[in-house]
Parts: structure tokens; sequence; C-alpha cells
């Protein structure tokens, strides 16, 4: 028997819908779910930095009457939920010496995945999946200056796995001879977290209006590119750093490697095996 939709479900199901402000607001409440929904919806709306008008239109987007009714749907969720968190911070390792620093980076860490986990839309993942794992589609990967790494680990896995997997260059400058190509049996994969790369919002948009399918990974607030992509996964990643945390995005990453190799057993086999035996014949690596 199918659970009705909850309140996170709904907020899921509206992400391309919202505009910025509750995009916002419904990261503040994706990310103490469902606690954060449960004080006045003044402090609602000032936690996210917007305003009660916006609270009430939310809640209105996602099929309630109001926030009350909205608030009261929260309510009876946390009052039923039983919490499982990959690492409650009460039980950290005991007698673990770490320092403060790497303990509070990593209680961050963590509560990272556990939020994105709890937005990932099951739907999408296995939308994403299918894609990548189709063998006429094209694969097109790119990363900003940051993201890159992460496009890069990507390609060096989904390449071995199937055939058609392209990493764009670093330079905007030859982009123009890739999007040549692209069309509606490419997916280009674009992965764009804060501060959000005008050049890969161009590039997005001019493949998607070749007809590519746009496949987006970004952070819990969305690139702009959010509003043309085709499947989106917001992950999370603030932690005590001048600098943004993609370990939530790579566990995504991971988990559709080992899904599109499932898929494509068969055919993966014989590319790792052929492979393995170019490694062997050319001694790249050793015994």
């Amino acid at each position: 028997m199918k659970r009705p939709a909850i309140v996170k479900d709904r907020i899921q199901d509206k992400t391309a819908d919202l505009t910025p402000a509750e995009r916002l607001l419904s990261d503040i409440l994706m990310r103490d779910y469902p606690v954060a929904g449960l004080q006045s919806i003044t402090k609602l709306a000032d936690a996210a930095g917007v305003s009660t008008p916006t609270v009430i239109r939310l809640a209105r987007k996602l099929g309630y009457d109001g926030f009350p009714e909205m608030q009261a749907a929260l309510r009876d969720e946390a009052s039923a939920q039983i919490k499982q968190p990959i690492l409650k911070r009460e039980g950290w390792p005991e007698g673990r010496k770490d320092s403060p620093a790497f303990r509070g980076f990593a209680e961050a860490v963590f509560d990272n995945l556990n939020h994105t986990i709890e937005r990932l839309d099951p739907k999408t993942f296995d939308a994403i999946a299918k894609c990548l794992a189709d063998p006429k589609r094209q694969i097109v990967m790119c990363g900003g200056r940051i993201t890159r790494s992460n496009a890069d680990y990507f390609f060096n896995h989904l390449q071995i796995i199937r055939s058609g997997v392209t990493l764009l260059s670093q330079s905007p400058n030859v982009w123009p001879q890739y999007l040549l190509d692209m069309g509606p049996k490419t997916v280009l994969v674009v992965f764009d977290i804060r501060r959000y790369e005008a050049d890969l919002a161009r590039l997005a948009t001019l493949a998607k209006e070749r007809g590519a399918v746009i496949v987006l990974f970004t952070d819990q607030w969305g690139s702009p590119i959010s509003k043309i992509a085709d499947h989106v996964v917001n992950a999370m990643v603030e932690v005590p750093s001048s600098w943004d945390s993609t370990i939530a995005i790579n566990l995504i990453v991971e988990a559709l490697i080992a899904e599109v190799q499932t898929r494509r057993w068969d055919k993966a086999r014989d590319r790792i095996e052929s492979l393995e035996e170019m490694f062997r014949s050319t001694r790249i690596f050793r015994k």
C-alpha cells in the first residue's frame, strides 16, 4: 500500500515550480525536517529571509489551504517519525581524541549526507540512471572551477562502463564544436554550485535549445540552470570552511556509477575485461 504524500514529498515534486524565495524557504524546511516547520510563521520566514506571504504561497502551492494546515501535517510527521541519522553526534566513537576542528567538520559533512539523502527523489535518481545507461545516448559532462573534479571523477568511471562519454575541456572557447553534435540523444551532465558560473548556464541553454537532456548536480539553493534542467540533484554543501564540500554530490555520483554498471553489466563486464587486458599488455601498472 502506497503511503500518502508527506510534506517532503510534495516539496520534491514541486521543486521545479518554486520561485527563488520559495526555494530558500523549502531549503530551511528540509534542512531540519520536519522540526523547522513547527515554529511560528514569522520565525520561519525570518529564518529563510523571506516574507510571511511567501510561506503562505508555498503552503498553498504544496496543496494545503494555508500554513496552519501544512504545519499540522508536519506536526503529525514529527510525532510519528523515528530519525536514524548516519551518525548521531552523541554516538561519536567513544575514546576518540579528534581535534574539535576535525570533529566539527566531520559532523557537518554527516549532516549534509543525511539531508541530501532525505531530499533525493528516487524517481529522479532512477530517471538519471536510465539516461546514463541508454546506449543510444551520447553523454557529455562538464563542471565549474570547483566542481570540475566531480565531473572528471564521474567521467573516468562512466567511460569504463560504456562508450560515448565525453568530458568537456575547461576552456569555454572550444565548447561550440561540441554543441554542434548535440541533439535529442545527448545527455549533458552539469555540475554547478555557488558561485554559479555564467558559462555553464549559457552552455546548458544552448544544449537545451538543440534538444539535449540536461542533468544538473547543484547545491541546496539551486543553480539558475535548475530552471531548464530535466533532472536536478540538490546536495547539501555547507561546512565550517571558506570552501563548500562536494562529498554529498559524490555520494550520489558513486551510487549512479554503481547503478549504471548494474544496468549494463553484460556490456560493462566485456569493456572492463578488455581494459584490464590493455593494462597488462602495456604494463602501465605494477604487478
